[in-house]
């Protein structure tokens, strides 16, 4: 079977890039399309061959990969993908809408609807200037949308890494979408039961992350909390800290698993779509402490692996971490948990039994 894996773009390494590069250690025969590529930016492809579009030869593409939106759908409409049996899309926008023979399958892990589209809002307002552009901007967005949705009928199945992101398909493209969510390699992190005193935020410095409930709730509180990463709210961020808070910025990956194995709770403020943090916290054997919405419904048992809060509040945020003190936590079983529901080997299984249905069916559900 010849198979093409396909991703948006890999500029950069966040949770969907993380996903497309286990897809590329999975099926190391498998040819590899994107639009644009940055080898230092983005996922270890090792030697492979990375095939791009002609957005590649654009000067500073790459580095200003976002404003290239209008291009993307006919970058990708411009591969020819058609002489492969299976295509396997990673795609929070555009790659699902390569094209394809009669006879082959498109099966797109689909991270998201295009949220720039969809929740135009929402995605850009951390971008001061949008507010300047927004009438150019919304008619681009107007006609992209109609070019989205057609597109979107492309795959002859969709999998969602979370029930929020599979109600979103339905909802936006009208397609179905089976529910498998997303795996880490749980050999990375560190388990450990004892646990030192103080909590970690470890997430990007923007607006939607909100930590700046975090950082209040931990200021009235007094506790010790550590927030790594990095963004542009993070001058705003730490302004705003006491001493009990402290922004360690970019950490190694060793640094960083140490973190989540030692680490009373990890807490998570944003809604996200589905969340790997939450995860690696359970794989390091901690508890989390998470807005109770989006994908951390799909991955948290309350009360055995993490505790939610209710509201975006500082208020809300404190309640959980005091109902959290209160648990007699069994750091095993949290650790289990994540290795018998999120390790790559159970991804997988899932994964594949779906992708030899869709090729020994003739037909799907679209």
């Amino acid at each position: 079977m010849k198979i093409a894996l396909v991703h948006d773009y890999l500029t950069q390494k966040g949770g969907a890039e993380r996903v497309f590069e286990l897809l590329c250690k999975r099926y190391p025969q498998a040819d590899v399309f994107t639009s644009l590529y940055d080898p230092e930016k983005t996922i270890d492809i090792g030697e492979r061959i990375v095939n791009t579009t002609f957005l590649q030869n654009i000067p500073g593409a790459a580095k200003y990969f976002r404003l290239m939106a209008p291009l993307y759908f006919p970058a990708f409409r411009a591969l020819d993908l058609q002489d492969y049996d299976l295509i396997i899309s990673s795609s929070t926008s555009f790659a699902k809408a390569v094209r394809k023979n009669q006879k082959s399958r498109h099966i797109c892990f689909c991270h998201n609807i295009t949220r720039f589209l969809w929740d135009t809002e929402t995605y850009l307002r951390e971008y001061g200037d949008y507010r300047y552009f927004a009438p150019l901007i919304d008619q681009v967005f107007e006609m992209m949308r109609k070019v989205d949705l057609v597109y979107a009928q492309e795959p002859d199945l969709y999998i969602a890494n979370s029930s929020i992101v599979a109600r979103r398909i339905k909802s936006t493209y009208r397609k179905d979408a089976i529910v498998i969510n997303y795996p880490i390699d749980t050999s990375k992190f560190v388990f450990s039961d004892t646990k030192e005193d103080f909590y970690l935020a470890s997430a990007r410095m923007i607006s939607y992350k909100r930590l700046d409930i975090i950082v209040e709730a931990f200021n009235w509180l007094g506790w010790r909390l550590l927030i790594s990463g990095s963004g542009p709210e993070k001058e705003r961020l730490k302004s705003q800290a006491l001493s009990n808070i402290e922004f360690l910025g970019h950490v190694t990956d060793i640094e960083r698993t140490q973190l989540f194995s030692k680490a009373k709770s990890v807490i998570v403020a944003a809604l996200e779509d589905y969340g790997l943090v939450p995860v690696e916290a359970n794989a390091s054997g901690t508890p989390v402490i998470a807005f109770g919405a989006g994908g951390v419904l799909d991955t948290q048992i309350p009360g055995k692996t993490g505790v939610f809060f209710k509201k975006q509040t500082p208020e809300s945020l404190q309640a959980a971490l005091l109902e959290a003190r209160e648990i007699d936590w069994d750091y095993n079983n949290i650790r289990s948990h994540a290795v018998a529901n999120f390790s790559e080997e159970a991804f997988f299984n899932k994964v594949e039994q779906v992708i030899e249905q869709a090729c020994t069916v003739n037909t799907l559900f679209i």
